[in-house]
């Protein structure tokens, strides 16, 4: 499949009266064409300075591109301009964010909020715009779509205001739109609601979606490819259902392990013991393992490279070493496979020792 979107070796901090934050430590990823590709991990792992980073949204001058390279159809953004960049966001690159409020100006109706997006980035007359801004309110599933474009965002629910936010990020029928958390803070009747949509809308366009979350239901829904982000790096990487059915890093499997479910009803949940490590002064060895019950003395001492599973499966852990002991996924990958019946066909298993 054709790249899209390529980022290279991102490192990114951020200057706090207590140090240096390093937030992203070498994040390396890609985004095919009219694919979906789900970013996921606890809070503080990265996920939202990545999506943030890729539209050159990271606040100057406290935040700072140490290195690495965000090539959008070839081109780096880190070197382009301000005005530069205004010309990609919006028209290039579509962006949701998780709480619509803080999208929508709720001085100004809807409708105006919409034909102001395609004003900037298309030549198009009143008349036009109108049109067109009606035919996203309908695209998006709001009804009387006439009637909503006069109305202001506080007349319209919660998931009626992220359709239109979403309506608004398709306004210039972007190459690819980033999703940040935008179904959170939704009840689960309307988060399916939008999720679909999003699905639909997206068979329709072609757009890639970048989508950032923290819910692994959502990512069994919504995603081609899975990158597990811990401590401003990615972990693990694969598709959905290597992520699903054979997750091979010990965070992957706590994550998982969270996921409530019909079977843990009277029971308590799993929790990942412990808390993320400081990133002023992150730790040497592998990130995860003071909360990891399988770390070995080297995950102490010496950071693992990323391992390769398969063409499409890395995973960045000790544990895939060939002189490493062989350690048995826990009981998670079974119950996964129960809790999401047919989501996915089996993988091909492959030993990642025989990798490396």
């Amino acid at each position: 499949m054709e790249r899209l979107l390529e980022v290279k070796d991102l490192a990114i901090s951020f200057k706090t009266r207590g140090g240096e934050v390093q937030a992203i430590r070498g994040v390396n990823f890609h985004v095919n064409k009219g694919e979906t590709l789900a970013i996921v991990g606890e809070s503080g792992s990265g996920k939202s300075v990545t999506s943030q980073a890729v539209m050159k949204l990271i606040p100057q001058p406290q935040g700072m591109y140490k290195r690495g390279q965000i090539l959008f159809e070839g081109e780096d953004l880190i070197g382009k301009s301000e005005k530069q960049m205004q010309k990609i966001r919006g028209k290039e690159i579509g962006m949701i964010f998780q709480d619509p409020m803080t999208s929508l100006n709720p001085m100004m109706k809807v409708g105006k909020q919409i034909t102001e997006v395609l004003f900037k980035h298309e030549n198009i007359s009143k008349d036009a715009a109108y049109k067109r801004a009606v035919e996203l309110l309908g695209l998006v599933g709001i009804p009387s779509p006439e009637k909503r474009f006069q109305q202001y965002p506080h007349e319209f629910s919660g998931g009626m205001r992220q359709r239109v936010v979403i309506a608004m990020a398709l306004a210039a029928n972007p190459k690819l739109l980033i999703a940040d958390e935008p179904t959170t803070a939704l009840d689960v009747t309307i988060q399916a609601q939008i999720l679909d949509l999003m699905k639909d809308l997206q068979k329709k366009i072609g757009t890639a979606i970048i989508f950032i979350t923290h819910d692994l239901g959502v990512v069994a829904r919504m995603a081609d490819r899975v990158a597990v982000m811990y401590a401003g790096q990615i972990v693990e990487m694969g598709t959905a259902q290597e992520i699903f059915y054979d997750p091979r890093h010990p965070y992957t499997w706590g994550l998982l392990a969270s996921m409530p479910s019909l079977e843990s009803k009277g029971s308590k949940l799993t929790a990942i013991p412990g808390t993320p490590p400081d990133l002023i002064k992150p730790p040497k060895g592998d990130a995860f393992a003071l909360r990891s019950s399988y770390a070995m003395a080297i995950d102490l001492e010496k950071e693992p490279p990323m391992y390769k599973v398969s063409d499409s499966h890395l995973v960045k852990s000790w544990l895939m070493h060939p002189m490493a002991p062989q350690v048995e996924p826990p009981e998670v990958v079974k119950k996964v496979r129960r809790m999401l019946p047919n989501a996915y066909p089996e993988p091909v298993l492959v030993n990642a020792n025989e990798a490396y």
